[in-house]
């Protein structure tokens, strides 16, 4: 397999936008106040957030000169020519939200991420397996958090025909990457004709860096996408809250409001969404009221439907955003459910899918066709696995809500199949005394409840059983009720 072009950027009207880069999606309050402000003295009362965790807002004149001095002092960057460089994605926001591998804490996201001191030009991935918020495979070069501290496996993608990216046989130091990825830019690869593994051999011979064999395959995480909306409860008694806006226009009045408030109640971090939303971690239970009130006075909306919530859309496409809306009210009517499933509508070409369903437009083959509408999804509806099946082709948009219930039914029908597999994993990664004891586990966050362990932040001492666990016990990740437990192990007689 043969490397010839990178990703062939979409600009269209990202022309005409400012992007700023949020390096693994990791924002302060304090600098994101000021870019919203520099956002505003430029002639808009919004900004847009990117699939690639960036900020990108228009402009009627790109003012280099305001815009330099405004970021000076901010180790955050921006690009006013389209997308010539790329921000780095990391799943820092998925941490404390859901499952994580046990020794990717969050210093190391930063250290990590610190290493890198330059502006890539290449699309960056640094991800947990574990959660299924921030998507794996979506860069040109992407680092998979191995079971090995602070080990990363190393997957290379650069074509978009390539259906999946390329593991690497060697597991890489995490204060390596950088090192790794900045050589892969110098070699050019656009340029020139080699297969993936020539790449790795040339990288070994051009930069030494440290590595471990590649021993244990990458599991992919479990497809159940999170609620990433509202309050909701993690360990020390706090709060993290995220935030979604419908046509992805957050009101730079309101951010104002968010970021002072930030600063007011001691939340060092604001981290961004791949999926145009936010998320404030850290907020006191003190705070909780003051919180609520921010959202109440500007009259924000916590309560959307994950049927609305778990939708992919291009930025500035006013098609897809008025197909999303109409698939979201056609679906709602039916009260059906589609919690685990994740869509994308695609207008136009782009790079990379990371949903398990794919609402696809056709190009016309003449001027006044009726528009028709393929519909994809993923390999055992999971995304990560980069394996995309039509369920059906040139149907018009009438179609396509029945199409997608039937869809769903049968992602349903499939779980059973995978569910042996499931409680196999979760065996297998249990403690060997835990296996005379029963292990009940979240149907929202996956968090599991061990009866050997208790749950010490809760006061639940070790060895308490579930069953005598108190009806006001909530998920120390997620928040949900006790009754959203169910029993994945039973203890042995």
């Amino acid at each position: 397999m043969k490397l010839e072009n990178i990703f062939e950027p979409i600009l269209m009207q990202k022309r005409d936008l400012v992007r700023v880069f949020v390096k693994g999606g990791i924002l302060s309050p304090g600098d994101f106040y000021k870019i919203i402000c520099t956002a505003h003295s430029l002639g808009t009362d919004f900004i847009h957030l990117g699939s690639r965790q960036d900020i990108l807002f228009p402009v009627r004149d790109k003012n280099l000169g305001e815009l330099r001095k405004t970021f000076e002092g901010i180790s955050t960057e921006y690009d006013t020519d389209g997308e010539k460089y790329q921000n780095i994605v990391s799943s820092y926001v998925a941490l404390d939200v859901m499952p994580s591998t046990p020794w990717l804490a969050a210093h190391i996201y930063h250290y990590v991420l610190d290493t890198f001191d330059y502006r890539p030009h290449l699309k960056i991935n640094i991800t947990d397996p574990a959660q299924s918020m921030v998507p794996l495979f979506t860069g040109n070069l992407n680092f998979v958090a191995s079971p090995v501290d602070n080990f990363w496996y190393l997957h290379l993608r650069f074509r978009e025909i390539d259906t999946k990216p390329w593991c690497c046989p060697d597991l890489i130091y995490g204060f390596d990457l950088a090192k790794v990825a900045r050589t892969l830019e110098e070699m050019q690869l656009p340029t020139r004709g080699l297969e993936y593994p020539e790449i790795y051999q040339q990288l070994k011979e051009r930069v030494k860096f440290h590595t471990q064999p590649t021993t244990i395959p990458l599991e992919y995480p479990d497809t159940t996408f999170p609620y990433y909306e509202g309050l909701n409860r993690i360990a020390g008694d706090k709060y993290w809250l995220g935030v979604y806006w419908r046509n992805n226009k957050f009101t730079i009045s309101f951010l104002k409001a968010l970021c002072q408030l930030c600063l007011q109640t001691n939340i060092g971090k604001i981290s961004l969404t791949p999926w145009k939303s936010f998320i404030v971690k850290g907020i006191t239970e003190k705070d909780r009221i003051v919180w609520e009130k921010l959202l109440g006075k500007w009259g924000i909306n916590i309560r959307h439907s994950s049927l609305e919530l778990n939708w992919h859309l291009p930025v500035l496409d006013k098609e897809a955003l008025e197909l999303k809306n109409y698939l979201v009210r056609a679906l709602d009517q039916q009260d059906i459910s589609t919690y685990g499933l994740t869509f994308t509508v695609k207008t136009r070409k782009s790079p990379v899918l990371f949903t398990s369903v794919v609402v696809e437009k056709n190009e016309k083959d003449r001027e006044n066709a009726p528009d028709t509408y393929n519909i994809l999804y993923s390999k055992e509806f999971n995304p990560n696995l980069m394996e995309y099946t039509y369920y059906a082709r040139k149907v018009p948009k009438e179609i396509i809500p029945a199409l997608l219930i039937e869809l769903s039914k049968k992602y349903y029908d499939q779980l059973e199949a995978h569910k042996p597999h499931a409680e196999n994993s979760i065996e297998r990664k249990a403690p060997a005394s835990s296996t005379s004891k029963a292990l009940y586990q979240c149907e929202n966050c996956l968090t599991i409840y061990d009866e050997t362990y208790g749950n010490e932040a809760a006061n639940i001492s070790a060895g308490t059983a579930f069953v005598n666990l108190p009806e006001s016990y909530v998920c120390p990740v997620c928040g949900s009720p006790k009754s959203s437990y169910h029993l994945v192990h039973p203890p042995e007689n």
